[in-house]
Formats: structure tokens, sequence, C-alpha cells
């Protein structure tokens, strides 16, 4: 979701913003990504999109330098098969060589995707990489990591470990919620102490919490809702801790998840800030958009309109900066 009155849009020239040239990457190892290498081809030859390298990856580690070396032939744009982990892993190559980013959901939970209002069904989404519009999206970064949704540690890194391929296999975005109870039951209370470098709030010590996350996006963990007012362009993190509590108490808030309610919740501490430093005790490992990346302590800070991503023009708030030649839909034998 974008904020009410975005403010990263640029206004490229439509000849230079055009790309030239595409490179096709999907990430065979995630849910929904075995098949749709060929079919997403096929609509985005129809579309006339200028797809020049097809790679299918059956390794996600090679996602970094694969990205990085399409860039490096020349392609303007990558069209990325995958889910929010598959985007987190090169949204800073993306970022440093002002690549535009077209993707195509094939995770588990898409929820980078759904913040953008990406449609899931691969069809739409080859129409979006063809007709949208480019948007300039914050990215959050922990340590020397970005991430475009969510870090957190406690819960969800214990979700992030309770999270198996077979699982995600059998029962889809139902994995998360299944692997949250996994993890509760394992979850041991923890002491953060959090500080924030710009002196916008007070720094605090806290003991018993079983949750930390700083949001850059709007979704996370399978539709989950990381503030009310949170977005991915409005230049600012949001942070929350949440206190130890009993079974009934804690259902409560993980509900209130899916509309961002759970943030006036007593037990939960919620700050908007643009840097923030986090130790704990014990350290712990954390989980940036699924994937478990280092370990506390660690700095997080936004970058604000720091990556291009391709959207739906649907809106009237958005402003296209490029768009492919229109065509009747009949031709496109969509």
């Amino acid at each position: 979701m974008f904020t009410e009155k975005p403010r990263s849009f640029t206004d490229w020239d439509e000849g230079e913003a055009r790309p030239h040239s595409a490179a096709l990457i999907v990430n065979a190892r995630s849910r929904a990504a075995q098949s749709a290498a060929a079919v997403a081809l096929d609509y985005l030859s129809l579309l006339d999109v200028p797809v020049a390298t097809t790679l299918v990856l059956d390794d996600p580690t090679r996602l970094p330098d694969t990205v990085r070396e399409a860039i490096a032939d020349g392609n303007d744009l990558v069209i990325l098969g995958g889910g929010d982990g598959s985007v987190s892993s090169v949204a800073g190559i993306l970022a440093e060589n002002d690549a535009v980013l077209g993707l195509l959901p094939l995770g588990t939970a898409n929820d980078f995707a759904r913040t953008l209002g990406i449609p899931f069904e691969l069809r739409e989404a080859c129409k979006t990489v063809a007709r949208g519009a480019v948007a300039r999206i914050d990215l959050g970064l922990a340590g020397n990591n970005y991430f475009v949704n969510v870090a957190s540690m406690g819960l969800g890194s214990a979700v992030a470990e309770a999270l198996s391929p077979r699982l995600k296999h059998t029962v889809g975005s139902l994995a998360y919620p299944v692997a949250a109870v996994r993890a509760y039951m394992g979850q041991e209370p923890f002491e953060a102490g959090i500080a924030f470098p710009d002196e916008d709030h007070e720094a605090v010590d806290i003991c018993g919490l079983v949750h930390v996350a700083l949001g850059n996006g709007r979704y996370y963990g399978g539709d989950m809702m990381i503030a009310p007012d949170s977005g991915i362009d409005d230049q600012i993190l949001d942070v929350y801790a949440i206190e130890a509590s009993d079974l009934p108490n804690l259902t409560r808030i993980m509900w209130g998840l899916r509309n961002g309610d759970f943030v006036e919740d007593e037990c939960v501490h919620h700050w908007r800030t643009r840097r923030a430093w986090i130790v704990t005790e014990p350290r712990l490992p954390l989980n940036l958009d699924g994937e478990l990346v280092s370990r506390t302590p660690l700095h997080f800070s936004i970058v604000p309109d720091a990556m291009n991503v391709l959207v739906p023009r649907a809106s009237n708030e958005l402003q296209m900066t490029w768009q492919y030649e229109e065509r009747p839909l009949a031709e496109m034998a969509l």
C-alpha cells in the first residue's frame, strides 16, 4: 500500500525509461515456480516485453549473482519470479544499479506483491510488467542487509525456522499460522534495548518480550499488517515490541495483526522512526522477509526512494513513468 499522497514517483523521460532489454529470472524453489517460467515467457512475448534472457534457478543462493550478471549484460528490466525472500535477496543490487523490477509473485505469502497491489495470477502479473507504472519505493536496511517487508526477531525468527519447504508446499499460506503456533510453544521471553539515533523517541529497555519487528512495507507473514498507517513509500520504519502474555491475550494480539489494531494493546510498544539500534539478551537471529540473516545487535534504517518496481497503474494516485505502447486486448490473445 502506498501512502495517501505518494511522493516517491519520479518523472522519467518516456524514451529513457522504456526498458531496452529484460531478463526473466525465476526461482524454481518458490512454491508455484516449477511450471511458471515457460508460461510467463509466452505471456510476456505476446505483450511485446523485450525478454532477452530467461534463467530458471534451482539454487536460490545463485539469485544475487545472476541478477548482477543480468544487469551487467545490459538488461535494465529484471523480471523476477519468486517470493518475498527472492525479492529481498536482490533488492540491494537492483537499487544500487537503478534497475527496474518486474515481479511475478510465485512465493507462499507474496506480501511484497500484496503491498504493491501486484496481481498474484500469472497472466495479470505479466500485464503489470508490460503496462504498469514505475514506482520508487523505500527499502529497509538491517546492518548491511536490505529488506522489503519486515525485519523481526523472537517469534518472527522462530516462525522462519519452523517453516519447512514441505509445510509451505502442503498448506500454502496457512503454513504461517501453523508455524506461528509451533514457534510460540517453544518461545522464551527475552530482553531488548532499543535506541533511536535521531532522538525522536526515548531509548527503552524492555524485559519479557516475545517479538520485535521493524516494518518497511505494509504486509508480512501471509497477510499480517505491520501497522495501521504503514506504507512502503512513507520513508518511515514501524517498530513494535510485543511483551509475553497469556495465551488468550496473545491470540487477540495475533488476530489484531490482520488489521493493525494490535498496536493499541497494552502489551505492545510501537514507534515510527527512520533509524533504530537494537540489542537483545540473549543475542537473537534476525528474520529478513522470511530468511534468517545475521544476529543482534544491529542498526536498522530506512533507505528512501531506493528501488524501482513496476506496479499496476489502475489507481489515480499512481503517476506512470513509462509504459509499453497500448494494444487492444484482442491482439494480445490473453
